[in-house]
């Protein structure tokens, strides 16, 4: 396999019981959730990584299904070596709730009827998106992720993580979206709502097994294929060019070149998505707004994430000074933020598009880490004046090699191996007292990574206690996980 490349791989569902309760009130009885991983996750889970998919997108988005030569819709930053680098972390992409490709959406059999819901399917939101992921990333056994990231409607998503599960997220990859739908981007939803609603072929949404409203969906594509694109990138691709004539012909046939492109861009997508998944997930894009009380300063204000904020100069559907709003909220929020405009003539394809700045962009972000980034949280202790017994039973039962030691304050005075009770057992000692580590070595939650590794390297040990100011343990970094994340560094 060639570095870089993920071969072949294949889509996963979770049926996840229900009810699943969704912001509207309405109840899905069970939901199914189609999702793709890429990597392995770590032993401390700490490496895990959101995609967040844009209104088209799917699971999909590295690697190759068998059979196919096309790669996943992200293949250029998803891989070994690349931004999202599976050799370091554990990647995860999910369908979203509400869409059609394997996750529970309008074109789903409803259990209650036997039939596709069609347009009985409830309105989804990117809140519920999200607490769908969350739902699934339960089901993996994830407890936090490393980092979530996402472009355009991904991007949405991977906002609306920062607020609703605060406390789960390291960090935040935004690009190319904005922190609220605004009246341009409602406008050629509606339009794009329209023409699929006007085909007659829709007939209500209950049109699964017959003719599908396939002219209206594809004009939908192209009015919003459209907004993707640039001036200067039409002009670049296509200027006034004819598509397979010499001369004009006076009359209404396809003739221009950028005609024939957004035919062939609308016929395409009427072959691999639903009309009713895009009048739901446009809907739910329109209903998007973390606001709060007209301040989205204030509606980000629960988020907790580094984030970096990435933006398109060509992007006229999600314009930088939408990225920037985002930024200077954070900002207020004294949240760590950092910001980078890409320079490209793609418009808002380019975060799709644009693989070397953001395969650059984004594996400088995510490489800079911070004990807190991996630590292990809610670590097991053990009091000093113990029994050799007591601590080799909490080891056990616990799964653990290294044990800090406190103080009947809750203050760190020691820590102790599995290597150190099996000598204990040798010598015949009784008490953790007799053999546990009093010169400790520790870090804190906000010192470097590296230079974590430093100090284990420098004295030959494979863990470290995160203590606070007031030397209460806070969390525990081991070898692994650092080695899992950055390498293993020289001293």
């Amino acid at each position: 396999m060639l570095r870089g490349s993920l071969g072949i791989v294949t889509t996963q569902y979770a049926d996840l019981p229900g009810p699943f309760t969704l912001e509207s009130g309405a109840v899905l009885p069970e939901i199914r959730i189609a999702y793709e991983t890429y990597g392995r996750l770590n032993k401390e889970k700490s490496n895990a990584i959101l995609l967040c998919h844009a209104l088209s997108g799917d699971a999909h988005v590295a690697g190759f299904h068998n059979g196919e030569t096309k790669p996943g819709w992200w293949d250029a930053v998803v891989g070994p070596g690349k931004a999202f680098d599976t050799e370091r972390y554990f990647v995860i992409c999910s369908n979203v709730l509400g869409g059609c490709k394997g996750s529970t959406g309008p074109s789903t059999i409803n259990p209650e009827t036997g039939k596709p819901y069609g347009a009985t399917f409830p309105v989804v939101t990117i809140r519920d998106m999200v607490n769908a992921q969350k739902l699934l990333l339960d089901s993996l056994g994830i407890p936090e992720l490393y980092a979530v990231a996402g472009g355009s409607m991904g991007g949405m998503q991977a906002l609306q993580w920062t607020v609703s599960y605060p406390d789960l997220i390291k960090k935040a990859v935004i690009i190319a979206t904005t922190g609220y739908s605004t009246p341009q981007q409602i406008a050629f939803n509606e339009v794009g709502r329209k023409a699929i609603l006007s085909d007659p072929d829709w007939s209500g949404g209950d049109y699964y097994g017959k003719k599908t409203p396939a002219h209206g969906l594809a004009l939908a594509r192209m009015v919003g294929h459209i907004t993707y694109l640039s001036d200067e990138s039409m002009h670049a691709k296509f200027g006034r060019s004819l598509q397979g004539k010499a001369q004009v012909g006076f009359d209404f046939s396809t003739e221009f070149a950028i005609e024939s492109y957004l035919h062939h861009q609308g016929d395409t997508f009427t072959k691999r998505f639903d009309a009713n998944s895009y009048l739901y997930i446009t809907k739910a894009i329109d209903y998007f707004d973390l606001t709060k009380d007209g301040s989205l300063t204030t509606g980000l204000a629960a988020a907790k994430a580094a984030f970096f904020v990435i933006s398109v100069t060509s992007d006229w559907l999600y314009p930088p000074y939408q990225s920037q709003e985002i930024v200077t909220a954070l900002t207020t929020n004294e949240r760590e933020v950092q910001y980078c405009e890409i320079r490209s003539n793609y418009g808002h394809d380019a975060f799709l598009l644009e693989s070397g700045q953001l395969n650059y962009l984004i594996s400088r972000f995510l490489s800079h880490t911070v004990v807190g980034d991996v630590m292990a949280r809610n670590v097991e202790c053990i009091e000093e004046g113990t029994t050799i017994a007591v601590t080799a039973r909490r080891m056990i039962t616990s799964g653990v090699n290294h044990l800090p030691v406190l103080s009947p304050a809750g203050q760190l005075v020691g820590i102790v191996t599995s290597w150190d009770i099996a000598k204990a057992v040798a010598s015949n000692f009784l008490w953790l007292d007799e053999i546990m580590s009093r010169n400790v070595v520790t870090t804190t939650e906000n010192e470097p990574v590296d230079e974590a590794a430093r100090k284990m390297e420098a004295h030959s040990i494979s863990a470290l206690p995160v203590i606070d100011g007031d030397s209460h343990v806070i969390g525990l970094i081991t070898s692994d996980a650092i080695s899992t994340l950055v390498g293993r560094q020289n001293p």
